[in-house]
């Protein structure tokens, strides 16, 4: 069944993360582990952060985390399992619909895990261009999606852009950027029935220079 794509995102969410006691596994995702793992800690800022388990991750090893998402029930629930990893103290929820509102501050790692929406035409390269804005000098701008949709959602009608169109759509000058990574790479997830569900993501990591 397609996504009523009249429902606004924020309803959208807070009715999908109602449905269940936890609707992703806790853990935090793989390619953030695999690229933020030797990053110094400092200040981080999670986009679309769910029920906050890379948030937590982060701030387990130190560093000062901005969290954000549209959904008050899932930024509830984010809280609650911070609160349960004694992390609470070091992070920050805050909810913004990312295409009107966008926190302010710079930071040292900005994270976009996943930051699709299958409801509207959510304004994705709009919301990256001001993540790169909020990275601060030597800082990391670290943006994973997937590169195909899963099978049990065939109908999404959502534009899945390779890593080249993200950094195109970034437009970020080379003079100010390096870029460290722009691949896709296969991923290994469970599917809702249970079941594996390989696909492909594709990750890009860009470096803001100091000078």
């Amino acid at each position: 069944m397609a996504h009523d794509v009249t429902v606004p995102d924020e309803e959208f969410w807070d009715t999908r993360y109602a449905a269940s006691d936890r609707m992703w596994s806790g853990r935090p995702n793989s390619a953030l582990v695999r690229e933020a793992g030797d990053l110094a800690p400092g200040r981080a800022l999670d986009l679309g952060c769910g029920e906050g388990a890379d948030a937590i991750w982060l701030a387990e090893r130190g560093w000062e985390v901005t969290a954000v998402d549209i959904s008050r029930v899932a930024l509830g629930r984010a809280a609650e399992h911070a609160a349960a990893a004694a992390v609470a103290d070091r992070v920050n929820w805050q909810q913004h619909d990312l295409g009107t509102t966008f926190p302010g501050g710079t930071f040292d790692l900005v994270t976009a895990q996943f930051l699709h929406s299958p409801t509207s035409a959510m304004p994705r390269d709009s919301i990256l261009r001001k993540a790169a804005g909020a990275v601060a000098p030597g800082g990391v701008l670290l943006i994973v999606g997937h590169a195909g949709l899963p099978a049990w959602e065939p109908d999404c009608e959502v534009h899945l852009p390779t890593p080249e169109e993200v950094v195109e759509n970034l437009g970020l000058p080379d003079e100010q950027w390096e870029l460290l990574r722009c691949e896709e790479h296969p991923s290994f997830r469970t599917g809702h029935d249970g079941k594996p569900d390989p696909r492909t993501d594709n990750t890009v990591k860009l470096r803001r220079r100091t000078a």
